[in-house]
């Protein structure tokens, strides 16, 4: 299990949960990054400086970083003032200065990750400025990905504005790992930016790489709304060329209804159910929530121990 090489594409926090328990054990792992947030600090980053999304690359450094946990606390760090700072992350703007310095946020995160004593390599999935615009449901085009999050309508599918240019390396990881991985995270702004360039389709269809998702345990209000694991299954797929999901994970945890009520009355996010009769792939049901503070997550660990499990048969 040793030279078992993964990719993890995604973005936002569930790739984080992911990454932090894959770092426990023994794989060569390449964390994939969609790089079209435009919200918050980061969205004010790429308007004055013209950068990538470094957001969700911040947070994916800290999950596979083995320094100390006052580093990760230093990184994340978020400014509250009533100046130019206020909502800043440090390390958003290490990321900004690094990929300024050095002409590229590829070779910017190679730096900080000298510091960070990263378990395994973060790459940008491009190192364009990219735009994510979605087509909803009643044909009106939303332009970033923040807008597309905030919007009340559905969404029908999603584009980049400017098709990007593809990350060499990513494409050369891909090639070369025996699993790609699509981690749990908001499915149409974070996992399938991934999937829209056509160079990384190839890369996998090309690989010998075992193709796995993690499914999400909750919906996402204007993306997912009343999805069953299987139509995730199916929308990741369609997005996919030849070759398909071969493997999904999905919990088999219960959670209590007090829970599920606070989440679909405070956020409109309803518990995704695994239709085992419509999933046609091999399924891995296991018990893999982590509740605390009832803020449902998946067990990091437990998830890491399912994948080596998967892998080494």
């Amino acid at each position: 299990m040793n030279d078992k090489k993964i990719v993890v594409l995604g973005g936002g926090t569930g790739q984080s949960v992911l990454l932090s328990g894959l770092k426990r054990f023994p794989f060569d792992i390449t964390a994939v990054v969609s790089v079209c947030d435009d919200g918050k600090s980061t969205g004010k980053l790429r308007r004055e400086f013209n950068v990538p999304a470094m957001g969700d690359i911040r947070r994916v450094l800290i999950a596979m970083s083995e320094t100390e946990d006052v580093i990760g606390e230093l990184v994340n760090y978020r400014f509250k003032t009533d100046g130019d700072f206020d909502g800043h992350t440090v390390g958003n703007i290490i990321l900004t200065a690094l990929t300024d310095i050095f002409g590229s946020m590829s070779v910017g995160i190679k730096q900080i990750t000298k510091i960070l004593n990263l378990k395994g390599s973060v790459l940008p999935l491009t190192d364009d400025n990219v735009t994510l615009m979605g087509e909803m449901e009643d044909g009106s085009i939303v332009e970033g990905e923040h807008n597309i999050t905030l919007s009340d309508k559905k969404i029908k599918k999603v584009y980049y504005k400017k098709a990007p240019k593809c990350n060499k390396e990513v494409i050369k990881k891909i090639k070369d790992s025996d699993a790609v991985i699509l981690s749990m995270g908001s499915i149409y702004t974070s996992i399938i930016p991934n999937l829209l360039c056509k160079e990384v389709i190839k890369a996998i269809d090309e690989s010998n790489a075992r193709v796995i998702y993690v499914c999400n345990i909750m919906s996402q209000p204007g993306e997912t709304d009343g999805f069953m694991a299987s139509d995730h299954i199916n929308l990741l797929n369609s997005y996919l060329g030849n070759k398909k999901i071969d493997t999904v994970i999905t919990n088999s945890e219960k959670i209590s209804k007090k829970i599920q009520k606070k989440y679909e009355t405070l956020e409109q996010k309803d518990l995704v159910m695994v239709d085992d009769e419509n999933i046609k792939i091999q399924n891995i049901k296991r018990p893999l929530v982590k509740i605390e503070d009832e803020i449902i997550r998946h067990d990091s660990v437990k998830l890491g121990l399912e994948i080596a499990n998967i892998l080494m048969k």
